[in-house]
């Protein structure tokens, strides 16, 4: 009995670990078989076998075939569906000046998807490192029903992910047909339009979304900014692909040499405004208004949204922006930006990492390779094309483009990006001298080390209350203080302002960064059984905001609790909670310190 029950949970762990790494069915059906095999040894010889042996070599051929079943089934490449029904309906075709297309219907008929549009030539090759070019036309009609590669960037293991979305989402689904991995390359550039299915003519607005990642990672198909439900509400949703890394962020002189615009360093954010201008000229084919654009973008996606605010090559594109997490407007950013003599430097040390002399030379090294470098390139930069001086100054001249922001953080924007950091009451002034400098001291005294514990949702803090407070003080100064900012030069400039403090918990990612995501894009139903009808109001009320700002810049509605506008008199902000209401600013007194750090630098701002 002892041998049939080992059986069981060996097979029942091996097909665990096969559907957690996505490996092929047929990988499941090999295992499955195996497992019979030995218990029909079991039956037959066991008892006619005298030697010990036998056993031993039938253990050793079946735990062998595991494993090399377990190599041969790995899962493999594919690009992921545009609509999660299976077999969807073709759309009617499109026609662009590159060519026709055909997209699908999402499940009930209510949203055509475009997904992998090339808006620029593949940027490979020779192109690696150098501007977007404008996209090749193609003959045919081209079916635009699968979300592109995601930009060329490092991937754990399948197998990580999975227990990651166990154990820290806690939204895993078993389910058929994802036995594949998401493809990866250099010919990234390529952007996925979602369009309501509507009656008239009436051209709608256009959200167009930057992706987040640290300028890193990420992908446009991600489930979580998927644009449907936005659709459905009126508009059409735009989302976009773009060079990430060393490859969207590599900065070289030889590059500014030969570059006809005299930049380096921004091949990403040159992407997104090639995907901006590409949008502007073609979105009516798609029942978008090209002179109703709204920027949309967390994260590094919000801090490439304000960057475009401040780009003189974007100036007429859009009106609105919603920025989410992150922006570059403190005189020295705590991240996504860096000044142009470090980009410079950095790129010095990838090349004599890699041994070569000139970018042409880098130009040659497989982007798997390119990928294993230990420098990082996860900044924009002042480039003189693209960005033409630290982007507070363009503020402060009232040069930048937006005509109203909607814009936001969440209660514990920094506590993943500190998991692995341990904070003591000894090292804690030195933890925040890192970011503070001499302003460490006055921080501590702000954010003291023993502050009360925050509840932690999903993150478990064993590491006492220094930790806790050094999540307060980091999800300040990397992430609200920047909005804190933003809001400012709004209020200066009179441009109407909507900022928002996300403080819903949940099971998933509760209001961690990037918490809101599935709320304002309306992709609560992807995960079922997660979110709660609380959660789903919200999502509501979101997703009206989103679009209404859209539409007029103003968030407000019919039946929406009042979202105040920021003025002079009025520095709240609106929670968004189960309850919904206007609060003051928590972060206020931290602000301060921040304030006074970043007055004592002196760096030459206008290089």
């Amino acid at each position: 009995m002892a041998f049939y029950i080992f059986i069981v949970i060996i097979t029942f762990l091996y097909i665990a670990l096969l559907e957690l790494s996505k490996n092929m069915i047929i990988g499941w059906v090999i295992g499955i078989f195996a497992a019979i095999a030995m218990i029909v040894f079991k039956v037959t010889y066991g008892k006619k076998v005298a030697s010990g042996k036998v056993y031993v070599a039938a253990w050793l051929i079946f735990f062998l075939l595991l494993i090399a079943n377990y190599c041969l089934t790995q899962p493999p490449f594919k690009r992921v569906p545009a609509v999660d029904n299976k077999k969807p309906e073709v759309t009617e075709v499109v026609e662009i000046p590159q060519g026709k297309l055909t997209g699908v219907y999402n499940a009930d008929k209510s949203v055509k998807v475009y997904a992998g549009i090339p808006y620029a030539k593949a940027p490979v090759g020779d192109l690696r490192f150098r501007e977007p070019q404008a996209p090749d036309k193609w003959e045919g009609v081209l079916k635009a029903d699968h979300f592109a590669p995601m930009a060329m960037q490092s991937r754990g293991s399948v197998l990580y992910d999975s227990l990651s979305h166990i154990l820290g989402w806690h939204d895993y689904q078993i389910k058929f047909g994802d036995e594949y991995k998401e493809e990866v390359s250099e010919d990234c550039l390529y952007l996925n339009v979602f369009s309501p299915e509507k009656k008239s003519d009436e051209l709608l607005p256009v959200i167009f979304y930057v992706h987040g990642g640290s300028l890193n990672s990420g992908q446009p198909s991600y489930s979580e900014y998927r644009g449907e439900d936005l659709a459905k509400r009126g508009v059409v949703y735009v989302n976009i692909g773009y060079r990430v890394g060393v490859f969207g962020y590599y900065a070289a002189e030889d590059l500014k040499a030969e570059s006809p615009n005299g930049t380096t360093g921004n091949y990403g954010l040159l992407d997104q405004i090639a995907a901006l201008k590409w949008v502007h000229e073609n979105i009516k084919a798609f029942g978008g208004d090209p002179d109703r654009i709204t920027l949309a973008g967390e994260s590094a996606g919000s801090s490439s949204v304000n960057a475009l605010c401040v780009s003189p090559l974007t100036a007429g594109l859009f009106n609105y922006v919603i920025a989410e997490s992150s922006s570059i407007l403190p005189k020295e950013p705590f991240h996504t930006f860096r000044y142009f003599e470090d980009a410079i430097e950095t790129g010095n040390e990838l090349r004599a990492e890699f041994g070569v002399s000139s970018s042409a030379d880098l130009r040659s090294i497989p982007a798997k390779e390119l990928l294993k470098t230990k420098t990082q390139h996860t900044a924009m930069t002042v480039d003189g094309y693209a960005i033409k001086e630290q982007p507070f100054l363009t503020y402060e001249k009232g040069e930048n483009h937006e005509k109203a922001l909607l814009n936001g953080f969440n209660k514990k924007e920094a506590d993943a990006f500190l998991l692995g950091t341990k904070a003591t009451k000894e090292n804690y002034v030195e933890l925040l001298a890192d970011d503070m400098g001499e302003y460490a001291e006055e921080m501590a005294e702000v954010v003291p080390y023993d502050l009360p514990q925050r509840d932690q949702y999903f993150i478990i803090d064993a590491m006492g209350e220094a930790k806790g407070a050094l999540n307060v003080a980091y999800s300040a100064i990397w992430f609200s203080y920047s909005h804190y900012v933003w809001n400012n030069y709004m209020v200066d400039q009179g441009i109407p302002s909507y900022e928002y403090y996300f403080t819903k918990t949940n099971n998933v990612l509760s209001n961690y960064h990037a918490g809101e995501l599935p709320y304002a894009y309306g992709n609560l139903w992807r995960h079922p059984g997660i979110y709660d009808e609380e959660d789903y109001k919200l999502s509501e009320i979101m997703q009206s905001y989103w679009v209404n700002f859209a539409y007029t810049g103003d968030p407000n509605g019919e039946g929406l609790p009042l979202w105040e506008m920021r003025d002079k008199d009025n520095t709240k902000l609106l929670n968004l909670d189960t309850e919904i209401k206007m609060i003051e600013d928590p972060n206020n007194e931290i602000y301060k310190v921040i304030d006074k750090y970043q007055d004592s630098l002196t760096r030459p701002y206008g290089k």
